[in-house]
């Protein structure tokens, strides 16, 4: 079984993930919030990277080796839907 959470950047995913996971003691996935590029002039100017911080993450989900490291996940945490 896989449980994506989905919502706006703030809206509280990454929360709700490190509840459910503790709770049910799932391994959790996250997204690279970390090495994003993007992540910080987004912040800055939502209007003009918006586009660009939705594709790196699309790219990131079909990086080698994420669809097996997802399947081995139980529950899942996303940052956005395209």
């Amino acid at each position: 079984m896989q449980v994506a959470i989905a919502g706006n950047i703030g809206a509280g995913k990454t929360t709700l993930t490190r509840l459910l996971a503790k709770h049910y003691k799932w391994d959790a996935h996250y997204e690279d919030v970390v090495d994003n590029p993007y992540l910080d002039d987004f912040y800055h100017s939502m209007d003009c990277w918006s586009f660009n911080l939705q594709i790196y993450f699309l790219n990131s989900r079909f990086r080698p080796g994420f669809s097996n490291e997802i399947k081995r996940k139980k529950y899942h945490s996303r940052s956005n839907y395209l």
